[in-house]
């Protein structure tokens, strides 16, 4: 692909599982990218054309902009060959749920320095997700102090985060809902605005703003479709109770409405996840640092955390004595090596400290899992294993492979229990062969 016309120079700060892919759909787009991370193995993956994260679609993207991208430790060098730095860096969240700016402090440091010896305007554009009054509060106070330029006229500095799902970055990357920027002055906004507008290929609005309110907007963003989620769940667990109630017919006539929508409205499982849970949190810390009351978020969380034992003591209540349980999906979605809040690790976890036997598989987060769970449990090779061996045998996450499940699958010697949270499994296939539940279907009868 040769270069665009209008093509810009720009650094990422951060190659991680958002930051890699950032870089690349840019680069993708014809601009000139340069990576920087502190960590040398993804300094040299990127250099090779290869994926140092697990996200689909990216080996490929990263192969398409070989010459493009390049990756490396050096800050000097990214910002001095670039005119927009863009910050990427972790931001994680602390025992109250504030968000920890070291990563991002330690980054704005180095981008001060290298600007002061820099001639012209630079837009710094940061992107991780930080609470309402950091960004000038304490990032720019670093940059200003480090560069020894004013905020608004030597540099611009914009809070532009994206809405996005691991397992999907690419994908949303390219087809925002919205782009959303909060400026320090119209011409930082300006190039912001237009530059993440390059690689999307849906013409999204642009919602700009000062960067207070876009840091709210971040928070409120997530912590709404929280509430929808929640929302849809609590359908789910009213349905279950009521025969022949079943909650995609309810959330798909509510998707109906204008007002309402259908997107995230699936009565299943919790959320989970490295931004729903967390920015939840941090709205609510938010508001009672400024004396306001966050029912709502509050409610949110509450019912949220209580998806994992309801679902445990659904399935307890189908576990013949001694028996053993298959947990099919780790990962907190279809797509994602990533077990962060993952309902499905929480699940595990609990029939582990229960004392119950337990089989689990997921294509790409078994490595992760087994360094986060405790106790005793066994990591089956396929979907298929944790079928045969298992008396109750649980759809956690909805990957496409487990869809094809069928009654070869399972052990014709007993009679297994399908507990389907997701209701991805066609029933009729399994009468022969197994107990079919759907979760959010009337009181856990088959479809």
């Amino acid at each position: 692909m040769t270069e665009s016309r209008g093509c810009r120079r720009i650094s990422v700060v951060g190659l991680g599982k958002l930051g890699a892919p950032l870089a690349a759909c840019y680069a993708d787009k014809g601009h000139r990218v340069i990576g920087v991370d502190v960590d040398p193995r993804i300094v040299r993956l990127i250099n090779e054309g290869r994926p140092p994260v697990f996200e689909r679609g990216l080996d490929e993207l990263l192969i398409r902009c070989r010459g493009r991208l390049t990756a490396t430790d050096d800050y000097a060098c990214a910002v001095a060959e670039s005119d927009v730095t863009i910050i990427i860096v972790p931001t994680p969240s602390d025992a109250t749920g504030a968000f920890s700016l070291r990563y991002v402090l330690s980054a704005s440091k180095r981008i001060g320095e290298a600007l002061r010896h820099k001639d012209g305007y630079h837009v710094v554009a940061l992107t991780s997700t930080v609470l309402p009054g950091a960004t000038e509060g304490e990032i720019k106070p670093v940059l200003e102090a480090r560069s020894g330029k004013r905020y608004g006229r030597g540099f611009g500095l914009c809070y532009s985060p994206e809405f996005i799902a691991l397992g999907s970055v690419i994908r949303d990357l390219r087809n925002p809902d919205f782009v959303l920027v909060g400026e320090s002055d119209a011409r930082a906004g300006d190039e912001v605005a237009s530059l993440v507008r390059t690689i999307a290929e849906n013409d999204p609005p642009v919602a700009r703003m000062n960067i207070v309110n876009a840091e709210i907007t971040k928070l409120a963003v997530n912590t709404f479709v929280t509430t929808k989620i929640t929302f849809a769940n609590m359908l789910a667990r009213i349905c279950e109770r009521m025969a022949d109630a079943d909650v995609d017919v309810v959330t798909d006539a509510l998707g109906l409405d204008s007002r309402i929508g259908r997107k995230y409205l699936r009565g299943a499982l919790g959320y989970g996840g490295p931004c729903f849970p967390r920015d939840n949190v941090a709205l609510r810390y938010v508001a009672r640092r400024l004396g306001v009351q966050a029912t709502l978020a509050e409610a949110t969380d509450a019912v949220n955390r209580e998806q994992v034992p309801l679902l445990t003591e659904v399935v307890k209540s189908r576990l013949p004595v001694g028996g053993s349980v298959g947990v099919l999906g780790l990962a907190y979605k279809p797509d994602t090596d990533v077990v962060e809040e993952s309902q499905g690790l929480a699940f595990t976890q609990s029939l582990l400290d229960a004392g119950i036997p337990v089989i689990v598989y997921d294509p790409a987060a078994s490595d992760n899992a087994k360094r986060a769970l405790t106790g005793s449990v066994r990591f089956a090779s396929s979907a298929a294993e944790c079928c045969r061996d298992a008396d109750v045998v649980v759809v956690m996450t909805a990957w496409e492979e487990f869809r094809r499940i069928g009654p070869a699958d399972f052990d014709g010697s007993r009679r297994p229990v399908i507990v389907d949270c997701w209701r991805i499994l066609d029933p009729w296939r399994f009468v022969e062969c197994a107990d079919y539940v759907a979760l959010g279907v009337g009181r856990y009868h088959s479809r």
